[in-house]
């Protein structure tokens, strides 16, 4: 019954969505978003992958909406922030900027842990968009002395990211912007130690698949994997990836995460397989040779400490303003 209500409650909402007029932001569209978000955080017992075909259908049609909703609000945002003398100094004023804080916390925790040691010097995150927030976060909280090529298919969006770093030298030396489809990279790939996978590239399972597969067959061996997926009710909001797709890709997958709270997506930590272990892949399937304890919620001493991690996160968000 649970389920059926929150199914018949997602299905009026993305009926409301599909008649607007318009994504751009306003007040009925950001109402609409809002309810939406609301309904689908929470814990819940739904497994959207075993839902009716009909309810699979308008799933997938609601993260599209999703998707250009967001990119829609990012734009707006860029633009305002461009409009400053220096953008940075104004972050707060987009109003889920606190997430991207929580998630890049815990994308930069968990891949510490996982591959200890790891001191990146270059890393790719794929699917940047105009407010290349997560990026930003990285860079100047966890990864100082890391360069950041972002990627991303519309050049309007690279322009925008690129007029926030203006003022900030530091930051503006370490970030750079590229227009492309991922599908097309190849030999560059394999120049870094860590690739980031937006949320939203790649869509439908079969295309964030493909993408993965791709990656594995260009990225340097040993070299670190984040990818951004979903659980539970939030996959209304945004893809799940099936970790055996990743495995499938060449990677061993070391821990898969499920927050609970304000931070919306799951994350995956993977690493590329060598050479000697991709050549023993089996019914899809990498030897387990190496790989560390999978993180996920039977993983209780990693969920207490993200959960921690989150609240800490959360609270000292609020007290610094959000600002650099």
């Amino acid at each position: 019954m649970e389920v059926a209500s929150l199914v018949q409650k997602i299905t009026g909402l993305h009926s409301a969505i599909s008649k607007l007029p318009s994504l751009s932001p306003c007040r009925e569209v950001d109402s609409l978003f809002t309810d939406l978000v609301t309904a689908c955080v929470p814990t819940s017992p739904v497994d959207v992958t075993k839902l009716d075909p009909e309810t699979q259908k308008m799933r997938e049609e609601l993260i599209r909406l999703c998707s250009d909703a967001e990119g829609k609000l990012e734009a707006h945002y860029s633009d305002l922030l461009a409009g400053f003398d220096n953008p940075l100094d104004h972050l707060s004023r987009f109003p889920y900027f606190s997430n991207y804080i929580n998630l890049s916390k815990l994308e930069y925790e968990l891949l510490v842990r996982y591959i200890p040691g790891l001191a990146p010097s270059r890393v790719a995150f794929v699917g940047s968009g105009p407010l290349p927030f997560s990026s930003l976060v990285l860079a100047a909280r966890h990864l100082p002395n890391t360069h950041f090529d972002n990627y991303d298919m519309c050049g309007p969006a690279n322009e925008r990211a690129q007029k926030l770093f203006r003022a900030d030298k530091d930051l503006r030396a370490r970030m750079s912007f590229h227009t492309a489809d991922v599908a097309t990279l190849t030999d560059v790939l394999g120049k870094y130690d860590v690739v980031f996978l937006a949320a939203l590239v790649g869509m439908a399972a079969e295309e964030k698949a493909n993408v993965v597969a791709h990656l594995g067959r260009h990225m340097a061996d040993g070299a670190a994997l984040v990818v951004r997926s979903a659980h539970g009710a939030r996959g209304f909001l945004y893809p799940i990836v099936d970790p055996e797709d990743i495995r499938r890709g060449g990677f061993d997958v070391l821990a898969v995460y499920h927050p609970e709270g304000e931070v919306i997506n799951s994350v995956i930590i993977a690493r590329k397989a060598d050479d000697a272990l991709a050549n023993g892949l089996q019914n899809g399937r990498a030897h387990a040779k190496g790989a560390m304890p999978i993180a996920n919620k039977t993983d209780e001493s990693c969920k207490r400490e993200a959960n921690a991690l989150q609240k800490r996160e959360e609270m000292v968000a609020g007290e610094e303003q959000l600002a650099f």
